[in-house]
């Protein structure tokens, strides 16, 4: 097996503990249309789904309802007015990202979440320099689960699908990996619902913290 060279982590709920901002803007959502708030703990399983799950947890309707569209986008504009009040890297990451660095491992971002959504959060957060390659939602023709961000990713770092892991907190991240040819690790301090077993994702590591990274890394040369 080739030594791995790229770890790739996904945004919201692997890397950068976003559910408190995302959780602000659809209670904001929620006051404006004269609903109830809902508390943290139940939004925060949904977070990694995006503005579509929120949206659906908050008024119960889906893409096909007429309402859907428009507080979707509401939803969004809120959210970019709110991007990084509370969203901060998850504990360990930092240590994480050092470490990585000292033992000459690059790394990058995968995310579905927009473009226009990602660049100013990251550079808030002061990591837009530091990231071999950032691959949004939008940035190629198809998301996560498809492979295609995958692989676009691991040639803007310059490795090899076979010398990458990716990490991430939604059964789609392991099957957008896996089918890139990647491994994968399921980070399960992220947005993870109840209802959800990761244990059946196939993923080759479940890690409880973000620096069991690490040790993932050195059984793979040990």
């Amino acid at each position: 097996m080739p030594d791995i060279r790229t770890v790739l982590f996904d945004l919201d709920g692997t890397l950068v503990d976003t559910a408190p901002d995302m959780a602000h803007a659809l209670n904001l959502l929620l006051r404006e249309q004269d609903r109830d708030i809902l508390p943290f703990d139940t939004i925060r399983p949904h977070v990694s789904h995006g503005a579509l799950a929120l949206v659906r947890l908050g008024f119960g309707l889906g893409p096909s309802d007429t309402a859907f569209e428009p507080l979707r986008q509401r939803f969004l504009e809120i959210y970019a007015d709110n991007l990084c009040r509370e969203s901060r890297l998850f504990p360990g990451i930092p240590q994480l990202l050092a470490q990585l660095h000292a033992k000459g491992l690059n790394w990058g971002i995968v995310t579905n979440k927009p473009g226009y959504l990602t660049e100013p959060l990251l550079a808030q957060l002061g990591l837009a320099q530091e990231a071999a390659c950032i691959v949004s939602g939008d940035t190629t023709n198809n998301r996560k689960p498809h492979p295609e961000p995958m692989l676009h990713a691991c040639d803007k770092a310059g490795s090899t699908p076979a010398q990458s892991v990716y990490v991430g907190d939604a059964e789609r991240d392991i099957q957008a990996g896996k089918q890139a040819g990647m491994q994968t690790v399921v980070a399960l301090f992220g947005y993870i619902p109840d209802d959800e077993d990761p244990e059946q994702w196939g993923a080759s590591a479940l890690i409880r913290a973000p620096m069991e990274v690490i040790d993932f890394l050195d059984r793979q040369t040990s």
